[in-house]
Protein backbone atom coordinates (compact mmCIF):
# COMPACT_ATOMS: atom_id res chain seq x y z
CA UNK A 1 0.00 0.00 0.00
CA UNK A 2 1.37 3.03 -1.16
CA UNK A 3 1.86 6.35 0.89
CA UNK A 4 -1.15 8.06 -0.65
CA UNK A 5 -3.64 5.19 -0.34
CA UNK A 6 -2.79 4.73 3.64
CA UNK A 7 -3.57 8.93 3.81
CA UNK A 8 -6.73 8.32 1.50
CA UNK A 9 -7.90 5.80 3.83
CA UNK A 10 -7.14 7.63 7.24
CA UNK A 11 -9.10 10.70 5.41
CA UNK A 12 -12.37 8.71 4.43
CA UNK A 13 -12.08 7.96 8.36
CA UNK A 14 -11.77 11.20 9.82
CA UNK A 15 -15.86 12.59 10.18
CA UNK A 16 -16.32 15.74 8.25
CA UNK A 17 -19.37 17.87 8.58
CA UNK A 18 -22.82 17.63 6.63
CA UNK A 19 -23.84 19.83 3.76
CA UNK A 20 -26.22 21.85 5.01
CA UNK A 21 -27.73 23.24 2.00
CA UNK A 22 -30.75 20.76 1.92
CA UNK A 23 -31.39 21.26 4.97
CA UNK A 24 -31.84 25.16 5.28
CA UNK A 25 -34.18 25.76 2.06
CA UNK A 26 -36.42 23.26 3.41
CA UNK A 27 -36.31 24.51 7.25
CA UNK A 28 -36.12 28.35 6.54
CA UNK A 29 -38.59 29.23 9.30
CA UNK A 30 -37.15 27.03 11.51
CA UNK A 31 -33.33 27.44 10.67
CA UNK A 32 -32.26 31.27 12.49
CA UNK A 33 -28.46 30.86 11.43
CA UNK A 34 -25.81 28.49 10.16
CA UNK A 35 -22.06 28.74 11.77
CA UNK A 36 -19.38 28.05 10.37
CA UNK A 37 -16.24 27.96 12.15
CA UNK A 38 -13.09 25.98 12.40
CA UNK A 39 -14.29 23.50 9.88
CA UNK A 40 -17.57 22.76 12.26
CA UNK A 41 -21.28 23.23 11.19
CA UNK A 42 -23.87 24.08 13.98
CA UNK A 43 -27.62 25.32 12.82
CA UNK A 44 -29.21 27.69 15.34
CA UNK A 45 -32.55 26.60 15.27
CA UNK A 46 -36.25 27.44 16.48
CA UNK A 47 -37.93 24.78 19.27
CA UNK A 48 -41.13 25.42 16.41
CA UNK A 49 -40.49 22.99 14.08
CA UNK A 50 -37.75 21.21 15.98
CA UNK A 51 -39.35 17.84 15.52
CA UNK A 52 -39.62 17.99 11.73
CA UNK A 53 -36.37 19.18 11.16
CA UNK A 54 -34.76 16.31 13.64
CA UNK A 55 -37.01 13.35 12.01
CA UNK A 56 -35.93 14.91 8.33
CA UNK A 57 -32.21 14.89 9.68
CA UNK A 58 -32.90 11.49 10.33
CA UNK A 59 -34.65 10.51 7.43
CA UNK A 60 -33.59 12.10 4.40
CA UNK A 61 -30.86 9.56 2.48
CA UNK A 62 -28.55 11.80 1.78
CA UNK A 63 -28.16 12.96 5.93
CA UNK A 64 -28.77 10.11 7.76
CA UNK A 65 -28.10 11.32 10.84
CA UNK A 66 -28.97 7.96 12.68
CA UNK A 67 -26.96 8.46 16.10
CA UNK A 68 -27.31 11.34 18.19
CA UNK A 69 -24.08 11.09 20.20
CA UNK A 70 -25.03 13.89 23.03
CA UNK A 71 -27.22 16.67 24.21
CA UNK A 72 -25.52 19.39 26.38
CA UNK A 73 -26.95 22.12 28.61
CA UNK A 74 -25.86 25.82 29.19
CA UNK A 75 -27.10 28.32 31.81
CA UNK A 76 -25.90 31.45 29.85
CA UNK A 77 -26.65 33.44 32.91
CA UNK A 78 -29.47 35.09 34.84
CA UNK A 79 -29.05 38.61 32.97
CA UNK A 80 -28.40 36.42 29.44
CA UNK A 81 -32.08 36.31 26.96
CA UNK A 82 -32.55 34.07 26.01
CA UNK A 83 -31.09 32.05 29.45
CA UNK A 84 -30.29 28.62 28.13
CA UNK A 85 -29.76 26.68 24.93
CA UNK A 86 -29.46 22.62 24.71
CA UNK A 87 -26.56 21.36 22.13
CA UNK A 88 -27.72 18.13 20.00
CA UNK A 89 -24.80 16.68 18.21
CA UNK A 90 -25.46 14.51 15.75
CA UNK A 91 -23.81 11.73 13.50
CA UNK A 92 -24.33 9.76 10.88
CA UNK A 93 -22.56 6.25 10.61
CA UNK A 94 -23.23 5.65 6.70
CA UNK A 95 -21.84 8.91 5.22
CA UNK A 96 -19.21 9.67 8.10
CA UNK A 97 -20.72 12.70 8.85
CA UNK A 98 -21.67 15.12 11.68
CA UNK A 99 -23.86 17.90 12.82
CA UNK A 100 -24.85 20.57 15.94
CA UNK A 101 -28.04 21.98 16.29
CA UNK A 102 -28.45 24.70 19.10
CA UNK A 103 -31.77 25.78 20.56
CA UNK A 104 -32.06 28.96 23.20
CA UNK A 105 -34.91 29.35 25.58
CA UNK A 106 -35.40 31.88 27.98
CA UNK A 107 -35.80 30.90 31.39
CA UNK A 108 -39.66 31.54 31.70
CA UNK A 109 -40.33 28.86 29.07
CA UNK A 110 -37.41 26.28 29.55
CA UNK A 111 -39.42 23.80 27.28
CA UNK A 112 -38.24 21.87 24.35
CA UNK A 113 -39.77 19.08 22.82
CA UNK A 114 -38.58 15.38 23.45
CA UNK A 115 -36.79 13.93 21.06
CA UNK A 116 -37.68 10.31 22.54
CA UNK A 117 -39.83 9.50 19.88
CA UNK A 118 -36.38 9.97 16.83
CA UNK A 119 -33.65 8.94 19.01
CA UNK A 120 -34.45 6.43 22.12
CA UNK A 121 -30.51 7.73 23.12
CA UNK A 122 -32.04 10.80 24.04
CA UNK A 123 -34.33 9.46 27.09
CA UNK A 124 -31.28 9.99 29.96
CA UNK A 125 -29.23 12.96 28.06
CA UNK A 126 -32.72 14.89 28.71
CA UNK A 127 -33.11 13.94 31.85
CA UNK A 128 -29.82 14.98 32.41
CA UNK A 129 -30.71 18.41 31.05
CA UNK A 130 -33.84 18.76 32.92
CA UNK A 131 -32.30 17.69 36.50
CA UNK A 132 -29.45 20.08 35.73
CA UNK A 133 -30.56 23.05 34.36
CA UNK A 134 -34.83 22.86 35.01
CA UNK A 135 -35.13 22.72 30.61
CA UNK A 136 -38.49 20.51 30.55
CA UNK A 137 -38.69 18.29 27.08
CA UNK A 138 -42.34 17.70 25.71
CA UNK A 139 -43.65 14.23 25.45
CA UNK A 140 -40.49 12.13 27.62
CA UNK A 141 -41.70 8.88 28.59
CA UNK A 142 -39.95 9.39 32.14
CA UNK A 143 -38.96 13.44 32.63
CA UNK A 144 -37.43 12.92 36.67
CA UNK A 145 -34.54 13.51 38.16
CA UNK A 146 -31.72 11.35 37.27
CA UNK A 147 -28.80 12.65 39.36
CA UNK A 148 -29.92 14.60 42.50
CA UNK A 149 -32.10 12.55 45.18
CA UNK A 150 -35.52 13.00 44.16
CA UNK A 151 -36.28 15.53 47.26
CA UNK A 152 -33.48 17.48 45.61
CA UNK A 153 -34.93 21.33 46.02
CA UNK A 154 -33.74 23.75 43.13
CA UNK A 155 -31.33 23.22 40.21
CA UNK A 156 -28.34 22.05 40.25
CA UNK A 157 -26.11 23.85 37.76
CA UNK A 158 -28.66 27.04 37.38
CA UNK A 159 -26.00 30.08 38.09
CA UNK A 160 -27.06 32.95 40.56
CA UNK A 161 -25.38 35.88 41.45
CA UNK A 162 -24.12 36.44 44.78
Amino acid sequence: MSENTGQAQSAKMIPRYADVTLVRDKFAGTIQEIIEAIGEVTLIARREGLIDLMTFMRDEPSLRFDYLSDIGGLDLGEFASPRFAVSYQLYSLEHNHRLRIKVFVEEDDAVLPSLWSIWKASNWLEREIYDMFGVSFDNHPDLRRILMPADYEGIRFVRTSR
